[in-house]
């Protein structure tokens, strides 16, 4: 056993939930992106995602991937909205795995 120090942080998905005006950048109910590895973003195959509404989303993530005392509220709110006016597109963050990552790793 190595007394490196190690790091949990969570994946995370950024998914559109709705869509309650109209898509301007083409995103759909259902699209996401991945956050993984603490710094790694990925689409799927041939999907994109929107640069302002990720860009809405990035202050959330670095909070939303650590572990979090009971009762604060990013345990519970998860929801982030697009800034666009005319596409009222509502995000989910979501976490999808937890890793330990050796502290020297990350950035």
């Amino acid at each position: 056993m190595t007394d490196e120090p190690v790091t949990d942080l969570y994946d995370l998905r950024v998914v559109v939930e709705r869509i309650e005006g109209r898509s301007v950048c083409g995103l759909k109910v259902g699209d996401y992106i991945d956050l993984t590895e603490s710094n790694r973003l990925s689409t799927p195959p041939g999907g994109h995602f929107c640069l302002y509404a990720l860009a809405a989303c990035m202050p959330l993530l670095p909070a939303k991937q650590r572990p979090l005392p009971p009762g604060d509220w990013l345990e519970t709110d998860c929801h982030v909205a697009c800034p666009d006016p005319d596409e009222r597109l509502i995000m989910r963050i979501e976490r999808t795995r937890r890793r330990t990552i050796p502290t020297e790793e990350l950035t």
